[in-house]
């Protein structure tokens, strides 16, 4: 195979050049009546024209607080309505919206209110173990003596506004603490605004404002504030829907968090620059929750990362349900195990599902298959680039370009690359070069038509005895044995070799196996040095909201292991010197 691994995709549509409160101005005029977005636990409805006034009377509230232009404001809630209004109504006035990951705990919500010097934060009272008011005031125990905008907190020193909704009840006009304010005073203050007023904030964006701050997911260590703009994030949304053929007939089920990009961007501006329904199952992923509303609003399509399609195909009333109204889908996150592709095409209806790939710094996505991709297209590659895009995949030393079928690090350039990391100029200058390029950290092989494989994290690569070992090959392989239902490759040090392969496997429910038993299966199918040394059988893994799993706490927490265990034995020397 001959030529360089770069691909640029022209296209034949143009670039959306609006801002996001105009182009949703133009969608809610064409489709009024349409419903915008459905949400099962809360049992409401919206179409575009009450989704419309119900963002306009949101923004207003903030302008009447003080809030403009460039302020720098948190939601921090599961999936809901209010989620989407505060992502429409901070657009609408250009506050920059940052998407705080509701699992989050104290320590975790300072560094993200400090790294990305939020001035206001919107949140839920809590949600399952998560007490949010509660660790609010942990973080901040003015708020139990000050008065509502006028507490202040060294630790947090932007911080100065504090409000208040309940997702079941929003008209509750309950304080917990005299800090905070509540969602009907939001509501109230914004009476004092005039529609003119309102208009004239929004005549004052630009496309290219930064209007969204997204933390990567941690799957690597700790999360960075990537500053997203209208233009980068409405674009790829827009783009998404185009390639999905998602009209103003579809509904799609959002299972994924809106706090992730994928949620708010593939999923929410996806159905909202097109005319379409998102529908809300749950406030947080349920695969039985998920099921019955892909049922219930006969959605046509559905988000989720692959361990989400795993949940629902392995639901014990998974055959009960009438999913035949499916069409199309994305699936990302994560790679997708063939095995896993076919049976939701089949098993789900879903003959038209996507495998999408990206990351938060690229607005996600920078990468699809269409439904015209033969099914190995759709099975080992992840697509190609999406319009007005370009990418490259490079030597991990040189930099240089390596030619097709090689592999090498994956990089990005185009409308959808952040502005960079929000007050971490260092780390920016790390991820984007001097010509655009934004440097994945994935690695990956491009084929003659542009379109990637890929291979893993640049991380996540084993060197065992100077062979360079990709997980996901062996996490594809292992998938096929009938007893998995999920699988982790990683490398763990080893003194010999320098690392080792460990797999922590995941065994679909009622079955039993060995280690020896998936040894026995590796061999003869993999090289020997592929063959995991470590295996452990788990029953869940360590994992982001969004489902992604944390190899790096996997490895972290058997290294601890593997410290304790050295411990406890008997130092050689010492053992030694006693005989």
């Amino acid at each position: 195979m001959t030529g360089k691994s770069y691909f640029h995709r022209g296209g034949d549509t143009p670039l959306l050049g609006e801002t996001i409160p105009e182009h949703f101005a133009r969608i809610v005029k064409q489709f009024p009546d349409n419903e915008a977005i459905v949400s099962i636990p809360q049992n409401r409805r919206l179409t575009y024209h009450q989704l419309s006034e119900e963002t306009d009377r949101i923004a207003k509230g903030l302008l009447a607080l003080g809030f403009g232009k460039g302020d720098r404001l948190g939601v921090w809630s599961t999936n809901n309505i209010e989620w989407l209004l505060l992502q429409l109504s901070t657009a609408r006035i250009g506050v920059v919206l940052v998407n705080i990951n509701p699992a989050y705990r104290p320590r975790e919500l300072a560094y993200a209110l400090q790294r990305s010097e939020v001035e206001c934060i919107v949140t839920i009272p809590s949600f399952s173990t998560s007490d949010y008011v509660g660790m609010l005031a942990e973080l901040a125990p003015e708020l139990t003596a000050s008065k509502p905008g006028e507490f202040k907190n060294k630790e947090l020193p932007f911080l100065r506004r504090v409000i208040l909704y309940d997702p079941a009840d929003p008209d509750n006009t309950q304080r917990p603490h005299p800090g905070f304010n509540t969602w009907p005073e939001l509501l109230e203050a914004g009476e004092s605004i005039t529609p003119e007023a309102l208009d004239e904030a929004t005549a004052e964006l630009d496309i290219d404002d930064p209007i969204n701050i997204q933390y990567t997911s941690g799957t690597t260590g700790f999360p960075k504030a990537v500053v997203l703009t209208h233009h980068n994030i409405l674009n790829n949304g827009w783009f998404t829907a185009r390639a999905m053929h998602f009209t103003d007939k579809d509904r799609l089920c959002i299972p994924v968090p809106f706090y992730h990009c994928f949620g708010m961007v593939v999923a929410n501006l996806a159905c909202l620059t097109v005319g379409g329904c998102g529908v809300i199952p749950a406030e947080h992923f349920n695969p039985g929750a998920t099921l019955n509303a892909i049922q219930a609003e006969r959605c046509t399509a559905l988000h989720g990362v692959p361990t989400m399609f795993i949940a629902q195909l392995e639901h014990p009333d998974f055959k009960h349900f009438d999913l035949v109204s499916l069409r199309t889908g994305i699936m990302a996150g994560a790679p997708c195990p063939p095995e896993l592709m076919r049976r939701v095409m089949s098993e789900m209806h879903c003959p038209e599902i996507l495998i999408a790939y990206g990351e938060t710094e690229a607005s996600p996505l920078t990468h699809l298959t269409t439904r015209e991709d033969s099914l190995e297209r759709r099975t080992t590659t992840v697509g190609r680039n999406l319009p007005h895009q370009e990418v490259k995949i490079i030597d991990t030393v040189t930099h240089r370009t390596v030619p097709l079928g090689e592999t090498g690090e994956i990089c990005f350039r185009g409308y959808h690359i952040m502005r960079g990391y929000y007050g971490d100029e260092e780390a920016t200058q790390k991820a984007l070069d001097e010509s655009g390029w934004l440097y994945s950290g994935d690695l990956g092989v491009m084929d003659a038509e542009g379109y990637v494989s890929i291979t893993g994290r640049l991380k996540e690569m084993i060197i065992r005895g100077g062979e360079n070992i990709y997980p996901r090959e062996i996490e594809d392989f292992l998938f096929t044995h009938p007893k998995i239902s999920e699988v982790a490759v990683f490398g763990i040090p080893d003194e010999f070799y320098g690392e080792e392969i460990m797999a922590w496997i995941q065994l679909h429910a009622g079955e039993t196996a060995t280690e020896e038993e998936i040894r026995d299966y590796c061999k003869g199918q993999l090289a020997h040095f592929k063959i995991p040394k470590h295996i452990r059988f788990v029953d869940e893994f360590p994992m982001t909201v969004t489902g992604k799993l944390q190899k790096f706490r996997m490895r972290e927490m058997v290294m601890e292991e593997m410290m304790v265990a050295d411990a406890e034995l008997p130092h050689p020397r010492t053992t030694a010197r006693r005989s």
